[in-house]
């Protein structure tokens, strides 16, 4: 595999910037791995090689001119598909919105070109963002690099492949209840869910509004925290945008020292469920930090034996209220508009042709918990158990700096073994869907591989708007991670049996 795809982002930026190569020769790089992986993987719904090739270029005139927008100028990156871009479609994962070209961006889309990063094209999805292994789009599902047998996680699994496969050094995604960190956790590459308002959601297609946050999927720490930071800050068109500046998250990144940190394991995300090679890369985690002088103790988070339940109440009735828009009139796909066709009609028809399964699972779901006579008893009282998941984080919060937990209870489960179980895909999710329920900040690392050689990661939690508190812990890990054996995928070329694509 060429050097230039396996490099991290931050050093492409620094070869870039000081001309051992240059931006079109590394966004070439990456479109020819797209060319030759995404038949297998199916990572990438939409790429815009012309569109990269003229960014790459752009910055590298700007180089030769002694300019530089940001510290990724010139380095390429995916972008989930429910990000509103100019002159790219924008599906999510749907027929609904099959080859529809937003009228605007996305504010972080706006941010990313305003750094200069190349646009490489538009990754898989979940439809909506509905689902835990990416095989709910309506363009086919997308597979796991380290295994083809295997999903890649959910719902952002095509900009986790992506990722993991060195089609991208970088990509988009966004968290509702685990969509960056659990892709993160199964393909080997780290996924930060920010605190909640901490990235603008402008532009983002909304699943649901009080749960959505986008952030970075990376193989890199410090691309994490460099990416956060170009997507980060307030924004004026986002009415949940925090006023706050961010925190060094950077610095955080690169410092890689836990010496003095209070590290909290949660005693409820563990047990029955959690498979054994998942434990024990864990427990070998949460013992680095405590050798490297952290202060390691148990806490105890009753609610979150309740989120599962909870969240799926909260975001079938937001989805249900956010995916009226999709109504056949307005934009999007319209069947049975023959004039033989009421709008009621066409309405019903566009709709149930429109959605998927799993779409119109949830749609069910949350139309029922919002209606008149169950609002009280299945919505309100979801709320109320939220309220309680935040009061355990707060109280945990209180005598530790930050909790950790594995970030999946299995690893990688095959194409197709969930399909048919909604529960079971919906566990996929248990140890991630707190976080985003409370709004504080989340983030998935890798901490090694399984007995099949399958990826395992550890979730780090900090409270909100300390988000520099994941970059800190994470930056240890992947210090002390490579420390073992070398980096992940280096481990996966060498391991015997292995099924990754890269080998």
């Amino acid at each position: 595999m060429s050097d230039l795809l396996t490099r991290s982002a931050h050093e492409l930026a620094e070869l870039i910037a000081t001309g051992e190569t240059n931006s079109v020769e590394v966004t070439r790089a990456h479109l020819d791995q797209i060319e030759a992986l995404n038949g297998d993987l199916n990572a990438f719904l939409h790429v815009a090689a012309d569109e990269a090739l003229e960014a790459a270029a752009a910055a590298d005139r700007r180089r030769e001119a002694g300019q530089r927008l940001s510290l990724l100028d010139g380095v390429p990156i995916a972008v989930k598909d429910n990000f509103c871009t100019l002159g790219m479609p924008t599906t999510c994962g749907s027929r609904m919105l099959e080859g529809w070209v937003p009228p605007y961006e996305a504010t972080v889309v706006a941010r990313l070109r305003a750094a200069g990063l190349v646009l490489l094209g538009k990754t898989n999805m979940d439809e909506f963002a509905m689902g835990s292994s990416t095989e709910t789009s309506a363009f086919g599902p997308t597979r796991n690099p380290w295994d083809l047998e295997r999903i890649p996680g959910g719902s952002g699994g095509g900009s986790a492949a992506a990722v993991a496969a060195c089609m991208a050094p970088l990509a988009l995604g966004s968290d509702t209840g685990g969509s960056i960190r659990q892709p993160g956790a199964v393909t080997g590459t780290i996924g930060v869910k920010p605190t909640y308002g901490g990235v603008s959601r402008y532009g983002v297609v909304a699943m649901a509004s009080s749960l959505d946050q986008p952030g970075p999927v990376t193989r890199s720490v410090v691309d994490a925290a460099l990416l956060h930071e170009v997507m980060g800050g307030h924004d004026p068109m986002d009415a949940t945008s925090i006023a706050e500046p961010l925190p060094a998250i950077v610095a955080a990144a690169h410092r890689r020292d836990v010496s003095g940190l209070r590290v909290g394991v949660v005693k409820e995300l563990a047990g029955d469920g959690y498979e054994a090679d998942v434990e024990a890369r864990f427990g070998e985690a949460v013992a680095w930090l405590e050798e490297a002088g952290a202060e390691v103790v148990e806490v105890s988070c009753p609610s979150f034996e309740h989120a599962l339940a909870a969240y799926y109440l909260i975001m079938p009735a937001e989805l249900s209220s956010n995916l009226a828009r999709f109504d056949a009139v307005r934009y999007g796909l319209r069947l049975g508009d023959d004039g033989s066709n009421g709008m009621e009609a066409v309405t019903s028809l566009t709709r149930g042709q429109g959605f998927g399964r799993e779409a119109k699972r949830r749609l069910i779901i949350g139309t029922y918990a919002l209606s008149s006579g169950y609002h009280d008893q299945y919505y309100g009282s979801a709320q109320k158990v939220r309220t309680l998941v935040a009061r355990d984080f707060e109280r945990a919060f209180e005598v530790c700096d930050v909790l950790v937990t594995p970030t999946t209870p299995t690893v990688a489960f095959r194409l197709g073994e969930r399909m048919s179980d909604p529960m079971a895909m919906y566990r996929a999710d248990l140890c991630t869907i707190p976080s985003n329920l409370a709004g504080n900040a989340a983030a998935s690392f890798p901490v090694g591989l399984s007995s099949e050689g399958l990826p395992v990661g550890l979730q780090v939690v900090a409270p909100p708007l300390a988000d520099d508190r994941l970059y800190r812990v994470g930056g240890f890990l992947e210090t002390r991670l490579e420390s073992q054996g070398g980096p992940l995928l280096a481990r996966a070329a060498a391991l015997p049996g292995s099924k990754a694509v890269w080998r």
